[in-house]
């Protein structure tokens, strides 16, 4: 299969606050025409696996935006991107329970400005990994109308911590309640996203007898759902998962 590599997209540069007093700035790539769906590097970088990710939404007719907050690009290197992460503790805050990371805001400004670029209702975005609860957090904002948190990892000390205060859930439940349920899924032996973590996301979100996060659990060892671990054959669980998000996309924008 041709996936079309990082030179392919177009690369401009995005400044936007991450808080009162401190700005940010990264580069951000973007590809093809129709419904925006912003896809967030998970920690490994943007490589391969994450190319052909984005390849299935070109071929169904959305453009892709990537932003590119840390790490090479077209490889992966989990070790390299984590000391990178950690080091870039002013945007990150990988161990904090009960609020999001600063970098959450750079996020927001950055759907706001392609929403209004591209004249569109507003845009789908897809955390992955480190990035899968900032899918979540994303919610919260107008420019988003659905997300998709895959193997949501943060904090990564605590398996039943949340990385989103009070005051974002409330927010993010009424506009789930507007707009529908967003997606999340992981595999059921992921010690990275562990079975407490959709437990604390379903109570959290869930508890009161609506639906606003549809938890998915798919069999098996694995982590990275629509990456690294994912399987191109028909039928497998990764494939079909693939599958439900491109459909769930499809609905919610266009």
């Amino acid at each position: 299969m041709n996936v079309p590599q990082i030179s392919d997209y177009t690369k401009s540069s995005f400044t936007a606050p991450i808080s009162e007093n401190r700005e940010a700035t990264h580069d951000v790539y973007e590809k093809g025409d129709g419904p925006v769906v912003v896809i967030i590097q998970e920690l490994p970088g943007i490589g391969q696996e994450t190319l052909r990710l984005a390849n299935a939404f070109l071929k169904k007719g959305f453009k892709v935006v990537m932003p590119h907050l840390f790490g090479p690009l077209g490889k992966t290197s989990m070790a390299g991107n984590l000391v990178r992460v950690l080091c870039m503790h002013k945007e990150f805050r990988v161990l904090s329970t009960n609020q999001s990371s600063p970098v959450v805001n750079w996020l927001k400004a950055l759907c706001r400005r392609v929403k209004e670029q591209n004249k569109v209702n507003g845009v789908g975005v897809i955390g992955m990994c480190l990035t899968g609860n900032f899918a979540i957090a994303l919610m919260a904002d107008e420019a988003v109308l659905a997300g998709v948190a895959s193997q949501p990892s943060l904090p990564i000390h605590k398996g039943s911590g949340l990385h989103l205060s009070q005051e974002e859930i409330d927010t993010i439940k009424g506009r789930l309640d507007e707009h529908g349920p967003m997606k999340a899924f992981r595999f059921e032996k992921d010690g990275l996203c562990p079975a407490a973590r959709f437990e604390a996301l379903d109570k959290t979100f869930n508890g009161d007898g609506k639906k606003r996060i549809e938890l998915e659990t798919l069999p098996g060892k694995g982590h990275a759902v629509l990456t690294i671990h994912f399987n191109d054959e028909r039928g497998h669980p990764t494939k079909q998962a693939l599958e439900k998000v491109l459909g769930y996309f499809s609905e919610k924008l266009k």
